[in-house]
This record gives C-alpha cells, sequence and structure tokens, in this order.
C-alpha cells in the first residue's frame, strides 16, 4: 500500500463545494488587496491563537523579514537563532545585514539549546529567534527571562507550530512577534504561499501593517521604507474556511502521532530508532514526526521509498554548514555537534490528519520489517 508522506487533496477536495463559494464571493466582490476578508482572517487567527493582533503577510519568510524590520535589526546587528530549522529563519537575518548567529539544539526536541545561545552572546546581540520546530514549543520560560535580563527582543517562530501551546499560553503570543506560515504543507495548509504576524501590542501591529504596505500612511506618504508583504484577500478567504476545522486537523495529528509512539516503541528492534519526544505541559501539533535512526537513516529511507511510504529528510545540511553563510564572523558559524548529528540522522514519516488506520498499520509494518532486519 502506498502511503505519501503528505496528501493535500484528502483535506482539500472535501471542502471543494465550500471553497469554491468562497472563490466566487471573493471573485464577485472586486475586492482582491486587503479589505474585509483579509480583516477577518487575522481576526479570527488572532482569537486562535491569543494574540491582541495579527497582520498577515505574503509569505512565513515575509512575516520574519517584517518583524525585524519593525525592531529596526540591521547592520552591526547579531541574532541568535537555531542551526537545526529551515533556512527561512536565518536568511531573513542575514537580508537585513544583521549577522545570524547560530546556535546548537537539544537532542531530543531539536529545539534551541539556551545554554549554547548564552555562550554565544556578544554586545552586539539584539535578538533571540526561538523556532517552535516540528510543531513542539521552546521550552520559553526559561528563554524569555534570559531575553530579559539581556534586553533582547524574542521573535518566535510558529511556522510549523500554529496552535502549539507551552503551558497553556499560544506560541506566538510570548514573544515581541510571532511569525506563522501558510505554505500548503503547513498545518493550516493554503493554497500557495501566505504568512502572519502575531503581537500583543497594538502600536507594532500598526507598524507591521505599514511595512507590508511600502511603509505607507497615508496613502502615497512614507515616513519609512517597507515592502509589498500583503496577502491576497482570495487566500486568507480560502484559508478562513480551514481555520474553522483546524482543531480537528491538530487532533487528527496527534492520534496518529499517539499511534505511532505506541507501536514503534514496542517493534522487535525498536532500539534503531528514536522516536521524538512531547514534553508535559507542551501542546504538541505534530507538523513532523520525526524519528531519529543513529547510524541507519539512509537504509530506512530507502526501504521505505522502495516500500511506498513516503518519507523526507528535514534537515540534511545544517544552516552553519551552509555554503552562503561561511565568511560570517567565526563565533557566528561555530560547530553545534548535535545539530550536526540530527542532519545526518533525522527523517520524518506521514503523520498527515487524513491518514487511514490501514496506511497507519502499513506505516509501522513497513519500519518494523526494517528494525527486525
Amino acid at each position: 500500500m502506498s502511503v505519501p508522506l503528505l496528501d493535500v487533496n484528502a483535506q482539500n477536495l472535501p471542502l471543494e463545494e465550500e471553497l469554491t463559494a468562497v472563490f466566487t464571493r471573493v471573485l464577485r466582490s472586486g475586492r482582491f488587496i486587503l479589505g474585509e476578508e483579509v480583516e477577518a482572517f487575522e481576526a479570527e487567527c488572532a482569537a486562535f491563537v491569543g494574540a491582541g493582533h495579527a497582520v498577515s503577510m505574503s509569505s512565513g519568510t515575509d512575516a520574519l523579514l517584517a518583524a525585524f524590520m519593525a525592531l529596526g535589526i540591521g547592520a552591526g546587528d547579531e541574532v541568535l537563532c537555531p542551526a537545526f530549522t529551515f533556512f527561512a529563519t536565518a536568511g531573513c537575518i542575514a537580508r537585513t545585514g544583521a549577522v545570524p548567529v547560530f546556535c546548537d539544539v537539544l537532542p531530543d526536541t531539536f529545539n534551541l539549546d539556551l545554554e549554547s545561545a548564552a555562550a554565544r552572546l556578544t554586545s552586539r546581540t539584539k535578538a533571540i529567534v526561538p523556532v517552535h520546530l516540528f510543531g513542539q514549543s521552546v521550552d520559553m520560560e526559561p528563554l524569555l527571562a534570559f531575553a530579559k535580563q539581556h534586553g533582547l527582543a524574542v521573535v518566535e517562530d510558529v511556522a510549523q507550530s500554529i496552535g502549539a501551546t507551552y503551558q497553556g499560553a499560544g506560541c506566538g503570543t510570548m514573544g515581541a512577534f510571532g511569525c506563522f506560515s501558510f505554505f500548503p504543507s503547513k498545518n493550516l495548509g493554503g493554497f500557495g504561499d501566505g504568512g502572519l504576524v502575531t503581537v500583543m501590542d497594538g502600536d507594532l501591529a500598526e507598524q507591521l501593517r505599514r511595512i507590508r504596505n511600502h511603509g505607507m500612511h497615508p496613502k502615497y506618504y512614507h515616513a519609512t521604507v517597507g515592502a509589498n508583504f500583503r496577502m491576497d484577500a482570495l487566500q486568507c478567504a480560502l484559508l478562513r474556511v480551514k481555520l474553522r476545522r483546524l482543531a480537528g486537523y491538530a487532533a487528527g495529528r496527534a492520534a496518529n502521532a499517539a499511534f505511532y509512539r505506541e507501536n514503534l516503541t514496542a517493534l522487535p528492534g525498536a532500539e534503531r530508532i528514536v522516536v521524538p519526544r512531547e514534553n508535559e505541559g507542551f501542546g504538541h501539533v505534530w507538523n513532523q514526526f520525526t524519528l531519529r535512526v543513529p547510524g541507519g537513516r539512509d537504509s530506512l529511507k530507502d526501504h521505505l521509498t522502495k516500500a511506498g511510504v513516503g518519507c523526507e529528510i528535514y534537515y540534511p545540511v545544517p544552516l552553519h554548514r551552509q555554503e552562503c553563510f561561511a565568511g560570517l564572523p567565526a563565533h557566528a558559524i561555530q560547530a553545534c555537534p548535535v545539530a550536526e548529528q540530527l542532519s545526518r540522522e533525522v527523517l520524518s514519516i506521514p503523520v498527515y490528519p487524513e491518514l487511514s488506520a490501514a496506511q497507519r498499520d502499513e506505516v509501522v509494518e513497513v519500519i518494523g520489517r526494517w528494525t527486525e532486519a
């Protein structure tokens, strides 16, 4: 049985009639940039996450970039970020002219190692970016205390973790900004690119609205230089349909993750894989279910692929080893041994909410044939 890593049609096509009606509504409105659909989506996202304000953006990448621009991050500044995450986190820091300073991560949650970050702090450090990777929150209480002690802005990268919580607080509500992505593979997956920034402070929210619209306020007057980071009204309208179902999608992912955790750890030879950890008090939303395979990732990947089970490596090269960052100051690209180890061991398997029971069984059975071998 073939089991894809992700099947967006399994989620979207059952909504075809409703999505088509929404498209028709927007088409007939003639309002495609900003307007009521955008404002409604933003208000609904803010309520869902528990933020004071939400400002939609053209992508998750642009959400990060707009947040750094709002903070005035630029040349001469440094920003602490994990070495094990998607490129956009560090790429946006570099695009401001600042230096991304790469920190190691924890082997059990894949998230930022605060001790590593503290060791890389300098007088030029202006911000820290906790990435809530694969759907689980960073341990935010000590990180927020560290940031406060050293006067650092906190920009949460929530691209993979909409709906995740930390001790009851929504990810994206604890730092200065929370930056989200609606790329089709995300838990709230759109129909193209899209993003969002959450913020508690109304003045910062207004600043973001100006940044995303060329720094313009009022029309044709520009006190600052912004960019075109606007999210399409149609994209917002379509995502409103799925946002109403997001809690159900999250429950499906959680059920699949629980099934894997129970059944994979019971396999003969289960010691050949390391199943991801879910911290107590952390509301994991399982954007990915990422195994560690010490010494045998490529073998398992080949085995799964031949059996028709989708899998993917997130991420094969840690950021401090990317060619484009080779010219950064030496302290910014110090060794991150855990990130380097994870890049050799990680392998993600299907966890999307529409997986059938038969498909889940197939994934476990195929992995079991490998662990026993």
